[in-house]
């Protein structure tokens, strides 16, 4: 499903205009990166919740040579689902 997909069916279950759903999509993913750039955790009860992460430092090798690489910690947006969506899911 893509973006344009999700604001259509929620202009349906919601009984709004396709316009103001993709709105409200376009706010929510803004929303939820402006958090997440200032380090802060988003969650959204029974479905789940937006996280950054600390990627550690680590030793890769390049496939064509077999030298190492070396690439260092970084932080990383994880998303964790809920117990409700794991559920559905299953």
């Amino acid at each position: 499903m893509k973006k344009v997909d999700l604001a259509a069916r929620i202009a349906e279950k919601a009984g709004i205009s396709k316009k103001a759903a993709k709105a409200a999509v376009d706010a929510f993913m803004e929303t939820v990166t402006e958090a997440l750039g200032k380090g802060e955790k988003v969650t959204l009860v029974g479905f789940g919740s937006f996280v950054v992460r600390q990627r550690a430092p680590r030793t890769a090798r390049n496939p064509r040579t077999g030298a190492p690489i070396r690439v260092p910690a970084k932080k990383v947006p994880k998303f964790v689902p809920g117990a409700k969506l794991r559920k559905v899911v299953e």
